[in-house]
């Protein structure tokens, strides 16, 4: 996702006139957006951080096998076939056998490589910037992580 932020301060709408923004912006960074969902819990989390590598893609699962599935066996991940989604990923952000507990804790579950079949996290993720971040500026990372958890 972009980070833009406005150039010039938006006036705000009266009785006669709507909001006012201005066209111009600056372009701030990128962010990714790591999305986790359980669909048959009604259960959804969002986090954003700066780059998407395999350290923080394992660090966020980690996350939630410490925290929301700490006493949890083990958990079914459905994961799309992208190159930062491997068991390997683990390996290379902690020490050997930390990764291979958490390894041993995922049986993983991959999209088909060849197929149009969208995962439902992507649906998440774009329900959420279609009805939450559409048409807005966000131009901090601490702005957007602060949005994406209200």
């Amino acid at each position: 996702m972009q980070l833009i932020k406005e150039t010039r301060v938006p006036i705000e709408a009266t009785k006669d006139h709507g909001k006012r923004t201005d066209y111009d912006y600056e372009r701030n960074d990128t962010a990714s957006i790591f999305m986790f969902c359980a669909p048959l819990g009604g259960w959804r989390q969002a986090t954003a951080r700066e780059q998407r590598t395999k350290c923080d893609w394992a660090q966020e699962v980690a996350a939630l096998l410490d925290g929301k599935y700490a006493d949890t066996e083990q958990i079914t991940l459905v994961c799309d076939n992208l190159d930062t989604h491997t068991m390997g990923a683990f390996y290379e952000a902690f020490e050997p056998e930390r990764a291979r507990n958490y390894v041993r804790r995922i049986n993983f579950c991959y999209t088909p490589k060849h197929g149009s079949w969208l995962n439902i996290a992507e649906n998440e993720l774009s329900s959420m910037t279609r009805q939450c971040m559409s048409g807005r500026r966000i131009g901090e990372l601490a702005d957007l992580q602060r949005e994406i958890g209200a």
